[in-house]
């Protein structure tokens, strides 16, 4: 027998199982949204609350377990959580993202960017988490990011999510019937990006083998004096970064509309603002003071080159006066150095030559940069190592990209399968 369809009134959800009812997310709850705590936390301390943060928690609504926080019993009272309490992101770049809250999690408090939903009887809490997985719950945060000038959703607007809902029985149903076929979907993502970090770290092991023993076997071997490098060829030398590289010192004084920004990224490099979808961070309201980048020249990050923000840059612009630039002397090819600077090895040879009371205030200063020992193989083998390096990083790139596909063909297929559950369109 066909089952009953009518319309949802809600253009993205379209159909839904007669029997299921569309309501405001403010009519599911036994108390109104709540902010949590505004407060910055201390460190973890495993007899005290821990302190949920926007960035503790994944885009699948998962819980890091690094760079936890904890907040004092005071502070925590009247923002700790219970079973079954779902929380929403409504600031800052990953807005909209969800969280279910369960006590195997331990003891746990929320911060003042995340707001708390708390289910009343008739409503199962996984079941209400499911559908801030779906489709339709990414249609919904599309709309309303469309009609705010700002990413900061506040309880107002997410009393106002329409939740497609049956009666609880069905709900209890459909949660079991996706917890099973979430997790195996779940299985090979997982196993999916577990490639994908191991093409990585493929990646980055063979460009620290060939910048730091080239790509030329059996040669004489000689001791480098860097502890991470170890012996290189023979014919290499071993120079003070300083001498490979001068500072440049051009400010711009154009207005911002005439300049070309660029910003640098520990993972992606040296970066235009135009070929970003989004930036994130405060924008420059002007350009007056910032440092101008030619093409060629080296960015480094003082505060975040320990963890890898050191690039070169294929643009000419203007960039962040906190950075530094440099000039390639011409016995190097820059692109070499690119590759050398982001090697994890060279990371901790910044580290040691750092100072900082804690991590994110770790700073390499200009002089402590410029003093670090690089090796520097012939001009020539540099530009051999790069032509290698091309044809070996595009090889593994084009695995990447293939196993990134399948990971998002596979988040869009859940996130389309749990629609058709949560509307009654696939039975149960």
């Amino acid at each position: 027998m066909a089952r009953e369809m009518k319309d949802s009134g809600v253009p993205w959800i379209g159909e839904i199982e007669h029997e299921f009812q569309v309501c405001r997310l403010k009519y599911l709850l036994s108390e109104p949204l709540m902010y949590g705590a505004n407060d910055s936390g201390i460190p973890y301390n495993i007899s005290l609350p821990r302190y949920i943060r926007i960035t503790d928690i994944t885009m699948d609504g998962k819980l890091k377990e690094s760079g936890k926080l904890s907040l004092s019993e005071e502070t925590a009272k009247g923002f700790i959580l219970k079973d079954g309490d779902i929380l929403f992101a409504r600031s800052g770049a990953t807005v909209g993202k969800a969280f279910l809250y369960k006590e195997q999690y331990g003891l746990s408090a929320f911060a003042g960017y995340l707001i708390r939903a708390r289910v009343r009887e008739g409503i199962s809490p996984e079941y209400l988490f499911y559908y801030t997985q779906s489709s339709a719950y990414d249609e919904w945060k599309k709309q309303i990011f469309i009609q705010s000038t700002i990413q900061n959703i506040g309880a107002d607007r997410y009393n106002q999510l329409p939740v497609t809902i049956p009666d609880l029985k069905s709900q209890r149903r459909i949660v079991s019937c996706l917890n099973t076929q979430c997790a195996r979907i779940d299985a090979v993502i997982e196993k999916t990006r577990a490639s994908i970090e191991e093409y990585k770290k493929l990646k980055q092991s063979v460009i620290t083998q060939a910048v730091t023993k080239g790509i030329r076997p059996g040669r004489k071997m000689k001791d480098s004096g860097i502890e991470w490098v170890g012996n290189i060829p023979e014919e290499w030398e071993v120079r003070r970064v300083k001498t490979l590289f001068r500072l440049r010192d051009e400010k711009n004084y154009l207005p911002l509309e005439e300049v070309n920004l660029i910003s640098l990224y520990t993972d992606k490099g040296v970066v235009q603002h135009c070929d970003l979808e989004q930036t994130t961070g405060n924008k420059a309201s002007n350009a007056d003071g910032y440092k101008i980048v030619h093409e060629n020249d080296i960015v480094v990050n003082i505060i975040l080159c320990w963890m890898g923000a050191i690039g070169r840059s294929a643009f000419t612009g203007v960039t962040s006066p906190a950075y530094d630039i440099y000039v390639p002397s011409d016995e190097i090819e820059c692109r070499y150095y690119h590759h050398y600077f982001r090697t994890k090895g060279f990371s901790g040879d910044c580290y040691k030559r750092g100072k900082g009371i804690m991590a994110m205030r770790w700073r390499t200063y200009t002089d402590q940069f410029r003093d670090i020992s690089v090796v520097m193989p012939p001009k020539k083998e540099q530009q051999e190592i790069l032509a290698y390096l091309d044809a070996k990083t595009a090889e593994i790139e084009r695995l990447i990209e293939k196993k990134e596909k399948i990971s998002t063909e596979l988040e869009s297929y859940k996130k389309s399968l749990i629609f058709e559950y949560v509307t009654g369109k696939k039975v149960v």
